[in-house]
């Protein structure tokens, strides 16, 4: 089900002007780090006595006393990490500390570990981090990898260029155009298998993307249109987002295989906290002037 939608011009551009002064972590994207975010008190409460049976990611997390997320620090509005403060803050990293409370973890017991999306599977897998919270789409191919609880947001694909670039204003427009996205990115995979005719450059994160669009080394930047409205906010006089969403991307907490129990967990906590959850969007996004309903999970 497809509950989100910025098909209209007008609004785009009122989210765009909104998220500008709403935005105010500007800078770069820094390294990692254990910072959590310094945000207004939060909408829910660390649980106490929690118990997920059967889940071995629960149990090293009880074990370290401590869990490590995985997210984007790069994107503004959803995962990004301010490099004077350190500080984590958006949508995501909020969503991530939410889980973390559910499972009775407070923000000192957290600790962010930003992931670019070409590592997303193998930092699951191999233990490096215990869920991975970051514009992290459902797809049938990642499921043989790893499981997904949610999805908590759904989105589509769009394209940011510079505000003067008057030859792109849909994907119908890309053809022998140079088009930069995140490695391993659904984007950039829907890209090459859909638009041959489209030159592609890849880089670890969107960030890297986007300054190679500034500096005219690529015609446009491709990925969730919630990220890109994101970056046209914090550089609204040389950048904008065109045409409409192409796509439908259903983001989800990447877990590691077969973690059953977890899954069903977080799948719980996102069901019964509606009223948190849209207490968050209104706080990060919903800054954007955008109305969102919060997607139904998949219980697989």
């Amino acid at each position: 089900m497809k509950t989100f939608s910025l098909r209209k011009k007008p609004m785009l551009l009122a989210a765009t002007a909104a998220l500008a002064l709403s935005l105010s972590a500007c800078g770069g994207t820094g390294g990692g780090g254990t910072s959590t975010s310094s945000t207004d008190e939060a909408p829910y409460k660390v649980a106490e006595n929690v118990s997920v049976s059967g889940s071995p990611t629960f149990d090293a997390i009880k074990a370290g006393g401590k869990v490590r997320i995985g997210v984007k620090q790069d994107q503004p509005g959803l995962g990004f990490k301010d490099a004077a403060t350190g500080e984590y803050t958006g949508f995501d990293i909020e969503i991530a500390q939410w889980i973390a409370a559910s499972l009775g973890l407070s923000k000192d017991k957290i600790e962010f570990k930003p992931i670019p999306s070409a590592s997303r599977e193998s930092a699951i897998t191999n233990g490096d981090i215990d869920y991975y919270v970051g514009t992290y789409s459902i797809t049938d191919k990642r499921k043989q990898q790893i499981d997904f609880a949610g999805p908590y947001f759904v989105t589509g694909q769009g394209l940011l260029v510079k505000k003067d670039n008057s030859t792109i204003t849909t994907e119908k427009d890309l053809s022998g155009k140079n088009v930069c996205s995140a490695t391993g990115s659904t984007p950039i995979q829907n890209i090459k298998a859909n638009f041959p005719d489209t030159k592609t450059t890849e880089f670890d994160t969107y960030s890297q993307c986007v300054e190679a669009l500034k500096s005219g080394q690529v015609d446009a930047v491709t990925t969730d249109q919630a990220i890109l409205i994101g970056y046209a906010a914090q550089e609204p006089d040389s950048l904008k987002v065109v045409g409409e969403p192409f796509t439908t991307e259903k983001y989800g907490v990447g877990l590691k295989k077969d973690d059953t129990a977890l899954r069903q967990f977080i799948n719980k906590t996102l069901t019964d906290g509606g009223s948190v959850w849209q207490k968050i969007y209104d706080k990060t996004l919903g800054q954007s002037g955008t109305k969102v309903q919060q997607p139904a999970v998949d219980n697989y």
